[in-house]
């Protein structure tokens, strides 16, 4: 896998940390738990889509943009860092973000990371929830263009091939750091949404024949397309990688038990998870994505999921900057 072969722009701070979490462990009493810090990737505070972004920034560069234009949800982690790797490279930024919610307070509309989304420059425009968000992205961008504007359209989370890249080179990074500690990594647990992190992991492990399975916590669809969506992007990114049919359909695997009433919506596992992570390891998780992960990585412990004396690596996406969106939840918690 030789991924010097594909544009990319290096600007995030690589490799992240691989660390033990001695409190966390003890207080569950089960596996040893390891944490991959993804959420100490740079670029306006981190975060799983900055490698991802290398990538697609590096492929939006080639082509001669000036304008990259993207969708998520309201709170999306992966507008925030395409704000801010545009305002890096002198980009022009615009971002369709969706309410998946309900949530109207304030702390939410505005802050987190809405608030950083506008303060590295980029322009919204905001959708109700079941938009057909790419064709709405579609429309933006052919309006964009009528004016002039050379616009590279990156799909939700980042989650295509090129973006997947991205976490092919941290299976890459991750397989280098285990081996030089004679750490033997027993699962890889980390949350699952737009897939192009699972993907692009799954894709990674099976090309370097690993064998380390990887485990996503879901944080929206139902296992089945969650799956299906992983797998197909999967195999779409080990073709790209030149090592086709590497991946297998049991190489996939996603929990979506802990989505709870949809997405952006935190269960008490998800609160739990944040404060414990916070409370014995200093470690920030976010209500969306990593504190669900992390609520499947304890109910894992817990359950006997992951037996005592395995090595379990919870890798971290980020997003912490989203707690402050959820102020009234965490404080009810």
């Amino acid at each position: 896998m030789h991924l010097a072969r594909f544009p990319r722009v290096h600007l995030a701070h690589l490799p992240t940390p691989l660390e033990r979490l001695d409190r966390l462990t003890e207080a569950l009493g089960g596996p040893e738990i390891w944490i991959k810090r993804d959420d100490c990737t740079g670029m306006s505070t981190g975060g799983n889509k900055t490698r991802k972004l290398e990538f697609l920034m590096a492929e939006a560069i080639a082509g001669g943009a000036d304008m990259v234009m993207t969708q998520g949800a309201t709170q999306s982690n992966h507008a925030r860092q395409t704000a801010a790797f545009a305002a890096k490279l002198g980009m022009g930024c615009h971002i369709l973000l969706e309410d998946r919610t309900g949530y109207q307070n304030p702390d939410y509309t505005e802050n987190g990371n809405v608030l950083l989304d506008h303060l590295h420059g980029a322009t919204t425009e905001l959708h109700p929830g079941g938009t057909d968000m790419v064709a709405a992205m579609e429309a933006a961008a052919e309006a964009e263009r009528a004016t002039g504007r050379k616009v590279y359209v990156i799909p939700g989370g980042g989650s295509n091939p090129t973006g997947a890249l991205g976490y092919v080179n941290c299976a890459l990074e991750l397989l280098a750091q285990a081996n030089e500690r004679g750490l033997v990594i027993d699962r890889l647990v980390h949350a699952t949404g737009s897939s192009g992190t699972q993907a692009g992991l799954v894709a990674g492990m099976c090309a370097l024949n690993a064998g380390i399975p990887v485990l996503g916590i879901g944080t929206r669809a139902p296992q089945e397309r969650q799956e299906q969506m992983v797998y197909d992007l999967a195999c779409r990114t080990a073709d790209k990688l030149g090592c086709p049919g590497v991946v297998r359909r049991e190489d996939v695997v996603a929990d979506t038990s802990y989505v709870g009433a949809g997405y952006g919506l935190p269960r008490e596992d998800t609160l739990e998870a944040i404060r414990m992570f916070a409370e014995l390891e200093g470690v920030l998780l976010d209500p969306v994505y990593s504190g669900k992960g992390a609520a499947g990585l304890i109910d894992g412990c817990r359950s006997g999921r992951f037996k005592a004396g395995e090595r379990v690596v919870f890798l971290h996406t980020g997003g912490a900057v989203g707690l402050f969106a959820y102020k009234g939840a965490l404080a009810r918690g």
